[in-house]
């Protein structure tokens, strides 16, 4: 390696070469995968490699490259590895010699089991092309073939690339574009084959458990049938979900052609958590229309070296919440009070979020990249989710354009169209673009409906679009009232931390901080489990003695409790609804 200095970046050559991965495993159990990067056919003094720093559909710079070891280089004609400097985190640059085939090699480290991650042990390999592959600038469009060796004879290679005739392990994919879009799973894990309106499918299942492939397979059949019925066919010649079943991770990442999926390896006997997985399903599946083909302006073209910033994830991943909730529904997975009842939780989230009423969701989809997975003791005051706000918006912009127009339009239509206008020919949709799509259904002007609850912070008036269908929302509180104190905590390693103050609230004015060790009410010891119960025999307006440790410093602080809150929200129908009403709400429930 030599000093960065000593090199500036080249320009890519007229000509193309050829580009091959090959990726080997030799010992995974040291969670280190073994890249080899052959280009053939290279005519300029010097090439530069590049790393992304993120990766499609995880809205945050990861650093990929700090995984990344043991970079090597060398050619077929020069005796000597050929010198080779770092010219910033991701950026690799070769002094190439007049050397035509050159050899890159390096090992990636890999032990997070995520589906944006790598991950490699004993028992399987997984990796995600942005966090394994180094890319030639100026030749992200061309094709790329990838090799695997498998450490032992038994292990297989899933994924959803085209294999190449008579190479073994070897797998083509069109473009850098689609390598990154193109997981790989390594092992004996289990696959599964099946048809959904003519199309063959399959299911990758890595990792032991309950659930049953049998099931999962029936109830993503429904899935897919249903989606296909929503956007007018599937837009893929073939498909892959790929399962991992894991100690107790939860996830979904959405590919053109496949998404990998993470779940508890237990958590598919019970009802809500096989239902919960099925939610996974069809929101991973949902994607490969909204976000993978039908895209935001700025994301028609990737750039993987920085942020590219849009406001409209409320509509790519809100929408879509609210769609894995009522394709499972409409697939009659479950029934109707099982979705009223998972719309209620959802609400019940967003209403317990203080945040929702300083970040707007416009904002939210903004700043995902230094936010959403940046979490801190105050984010819950500071933002919200704009998958969660994003679901909810998109719930009452269906139920606004149903009640207007009987159930004859609905948000059904707003996603054919937006298919029709760019998903198909995948050209980018500004944010103007997607109102005016979503206006032209609704047949109405929504800008007081966008000023209110999608640039500002408005509370969502429920109610008001809820009526129309015989609805109402209830704030529900518990059993035996709780004061209000505005604190969350837990218990780890033996001690009892606060984790959360909200702003405002009898605790924030006093004075309690988010890191704060509960010891006592009004000189009695008291858990983090015993506070709720404890509370219940004060009543709003007494005040009360909290005793912490505050940077180990031994407080007491005096809180006036506050007003009853509601525990939970739920959707509830309304005594003696109209005729009309009852025919809003079968149409939109039928």
């Amino acid at each position: 390696m030599t000093e960065a200095t000593t090199v500036r970046p080249s320009n890519p050559p007229t000509t193309a070469p050829t580009i091959h991965y090959q990726v080997a495993m030799p010992k995974p159990q040291s969670h280190l995968f073994e890249v080899i990067v052959q280009v053939q056919g290279w005519s300029e003094s010097v090439l530069d490699l590049k790393m992304p720093v993120w990766t499609p559909g995880s809205y945050l710079v990861r650093e990929y490259a700090k995984h990344l070891q043991d970079f090597w280089v060398e050619a077929s004609n020069c005796p000597q590895p050929l010198q080779w400097c770092k010219l910033s985190k991701n950026h690799w640059q070769i002094k190439t010699e007049d050397a035509s085939n050159i050899t890159v090699r390096y090992r990636v480290f890999a032990n997070e089991l995520s589906v944006r991650t790598n991950h490699l042990d004993a028992t399987h390999g997984y990796f995600n092309g942005a966090a394994l592959f180094l890319f030639i600038p100026g030749f992200e469009q061309h094709s790329i073939q990838v090799t695997v060796v498998p450490p032992k004879p038994d292990w297989t290679v899933t994924t959803p690339l085209p294999s190449v005739p008579e190479s073994p392990h070897t797998f083509e994919a069109a473009d850098f574009d689609t390598l990154v879009d193109s997981p790989f799973e390594i092992g004996c894990h289990q696959v599964y084959e099946f048809e959904a309106l003519g199309k063959p499918h399959q299911l990758a299942i890595w990792g032991q458990g309950n659930a049953n492939p049998e099931r999962i397979i029936a109830d993503t059949q429904k899935i897919i049938e249903v989606e296909a019925q929503l956007y007018g066919g599937l837009p893929y010649e073939k498909y892959l979900f790929l399962l991992h079943l894991s100690s107790g991770g939860f996830g979904g990442l959405e590919h053109k052609n496949s998404c990998s999926l993470n779940y508890p390896r237990f958590g598919f006997r019970a009802k809500d958590k096989y239902n919960r997985f099925m939610q996974l399903v069809a929101h991973e599946f949902f994607h490969l229309w909204n976000i993978k083909r039908i895209r935001p302006k700025v994301l028609e073209k990737f750039n993987y070296e920085r942020e590219s910033y849009t406001t409209s994830l409320w509509f790519c991943e809100g929408t879509t919440s609210y769609y894995d909730l009522v394709i499972p529904f409409r697939a009659r997975i479950y029934d109707t009070k099982t979705f009223l009842d998972g719309l209620s939780k959802e609400i019940t989230r967003l209403q317990t979020t203080p945040g929702r009423l300083v970040q707007p969701v416009s904002e939210s989809s903004f700043d995902a990249w230094i936010k959403l997975y940046r979490r801190d003791a105050n984010s819950d005051n500071a933002q919200i989710s704009y998958y969660l706000k994003g679901e909810l918006v998109s719930f009452l912009l269906d139920l606004l354009i149903r009640a207007r127009h009987g159930n004859k339009r609905s948000l059904d239509d707003v996603l054919p169209l937006m298919w029709q206008q760019f998903g198909a020919r995948e050209v980018g949709f500004t944010s103007q673009q997607l109102r005016d799509t979503i206006e032209s259904v609704a047949d109405t002007d929504l800008s007081d409906f966008f000023n209110r609850y999608v640039d500002g912070t408005e509370e969502l008036p429920f109610d008001k679009y809820l009526e129309p269908f015989g609805l109402k929302l209830m704030g529900i509180e518990e059993e035996e009232l709780v004061p209000y104190l505005g604190v969350k905590g837990k218990t780890e390693n033996g001690q009892d931390t606060i984790v959360f103050v909200e702003a405002d609230s009898p605790a924030g004015v006093a004075g309690i901080d988010a890191g704060d060790q509960l010891l006592a009410i009004d000189g009695w010891r008291v858990t983090t489990e015993q506070l709720s119960d404890r509370l219940k025999d004060y009543h709003p307006g007494d005040t009360i003695e909290l005793t912490v440790f505050h940077q180990d410093q031994l407080c007491t602080f005096s809180i006036t409790l506050g007003a009853f809150q509601p525990s939970r929200y739920q959707i509830m129908h309304i005594e003696n609804s109209t005729d009309a009403q009852k025919r809003n709400l079968a149409g939109w429930l039928e």
